[in-house]
């Protein structure tokens, strides 16, 4: 397949610029792939498609609040520093992306917060819009991340055109959220309630959870025709051993194993064993799933409604059959379902 195959139209309306008032009142199309059928459903309706012993795998992993605007010495321009990975804890090194980057030169400071009491040197170009910062700070380590997250705000994607709000830092965030080291939410767990979750445990369903930290490279859009040609950029996982013991029961016992989201699915698909089971995993991954793909580990996947052309919409046309996955799209355009982040959300059977 190639990456044109993944483009659609979208009405900007059905943009979700915020979230549903309650958590599990997002609608909900489930899709059937035996019987390729299509039901519209509101998300907390979930419970009725699980029963005991069926496991659904999470990502808790936990968003930072990496956007942080700053202002550069001598000239004062603003510029916004996106923090996208820590590089070194004790010389406060960072993998930032720089907007305008093309103010940006190594050498410059640039200064953050009313009192500039936070101040970056540039010490590396990475990529266009990548740098190197270093963080000259002298506090504790403790001291200098409660510094970034006072500072930070929440990284909401850029289509949102919206200012962000105190409610964001909470409602971009999964309410099992653990782990902080995502510069995005893992988007298709917004919707779970803790009502919901509640209700699930009640009914026997077993949570599974790993950790996958959501960088930007899992919403770039594809940019080369050939999607052998794609690069993903790396992301860490860490799926613990209680996590796979967990799954390799349900296998075992042809229980439901439902991939909350992209983020989980492919954390699994990246440690599968020959068996089809899973396996224990603490490292990175920059596995790319597209069609036609084999899936080893998830026979179930929740999943919001994702951007064209970009490889989350791939790896869900792999595992509900691209066919099946763009009539969905055409008929939740037409039901007007809200697409991405805020958007409403999927599950596929």
């Amino acid at each position: 397949m190639k990456t044109s195959d993944f483009n659609f139209k979208l009405p900007e309306e059905l943009l979700a610029e915020h979230p549903s008032e309650q958590r599990d009142e997002a609608k909900l199309m489930v899709l059937d792939r035996k019987t390729q059928t299509i039901e519209h459903k509101l998300f907390k309706d979930l419970i009725d498609y699980f029963d005991e012993g069926d496991v659904m795998i999470m990502n808790n992993t936990k968003v930072f609040p990496a956007r942080l605007m700053g202002n550069k010495e001598k000239t004062g321009a603003k510029i916004e520093v996106f923090l996208l990975r820590e590089l070194d804890a004790e010389t406060r090194l960072w993998d930032v992306l720089v907007d305008p980057a093309r103010k940006i030169r190594i050498g410059n400071k640039l200064f953050f917060g009313d009192d500039d009491s936070l101040v970056a040197e540039v010490v590396d170009n990475t990529t266009s819009r990548g740098r190197t910062l270093r963080f000259l700070f002298d506090g504790s380590y403790d001291e200098f991340r409660r510094a970034l997250e006072e500072l930070g705000e929440t990284p909401l994607p850029k289509y949102i055109k919206r200012e962000v709000t105190a409610d964001d830092a909470e409602r971009y965030q999964t309410i099992y959220a653990k782990h902080e080291g995502a510069v995005a939410a893992p988007t298709a767990g917004l919707h779970f309630s803790k009502h919901l979750l509640k209700r699930l445990e009640i009914k026997g369903v077993e949570f599974a959870e790993l950790t996958l930290h959501v960088g930007l490279g899992t919403f770039a859009p594809v940019e080369v025709e050939d999607l052998s040609k794609h690069k993903m950029e790396s992301e860490q996982a860490i799926i613990p051993e209680e996590t796979a013991l967990i799954v390799n029961k349900a296998i075992d016992e042809k229980k439901r194993v439902c991939a909350v989201g992209t983020t989980s699915m492919r954390a699994i698909e990246s440690s599968v064993s020959a068996s089809n089971h899973l396996n224990p995993f603490n490292g990175w991954t920059n596995k790319f799933i597209h069609p036609p793909y084999e899936f080893g580990v998830a026979n179930c996947m929740i999943t919001n409604f994702h951007t064209p052309k970009s490889t989350l919409i791939m790896m869900v046309s792999a595992f509900a059959g691209h066919d099946f996955l763009m009539k969905a799209y055409k008929e939740a355009v037409k039901e007007k379902y809200k697409f991405y982040s805020y958007g409403d959300a999927m599950l596929i059977l």
